[in-house]
């Protein structure tokens, strides 16, 4: 039995401007203004990298865009998270990650936070 043509839904893909986004500026705003609003604690160094903490000092993100160590490894993004039980664990993303994507990441993680 083959459906009817008619009765397959339609693929729509989003235009290239709605997916501009795919494609890394190098900004870390979208990041930024989510932990403002979270109300992290927030540390620009003379380098231009951020340091980030969360309110209960258990998640750690860094925007490392002028860190020589993190752009031999190909990484500007590093989110760094010590659970209350169990072992510490490391997520980086590297220079090309949007950093919308990372804002996602970030707002997954703390989705379930207590606080």
């Amino acid at each position: 039995m083959n459906p009817s043509a008619t009765l397959q839904p339609a693929v729509v893909g989003p235009s290239v401007e709605v997916r501009r986004w795919l494609s890394s500026d190098h900004s870390a705003t979208p990041v930024l203004e989510l932990l403002h609003a979270l109300d992290w604690t927030i540390v620009d160094t003379p380098e231009a990298n951020v340091h980030a903490t969360s309110p209960d000092g258990r998640v750690y993100i860094g925007w490392l865009p002028e860190d020589p160590t993190a752009w031999t490894r190909d990484i500007v993004w590093r989110i760094q998270v010590q659970p209350t039980e169990g072992d510490t664990w490391v997520q980086e993303f590297g220079t090309h990650t949007p950093a919308e994507a990372v804002a996602g990441f970030v707002a997954a993680l703390v989705a379930h936070s207590p606080h």
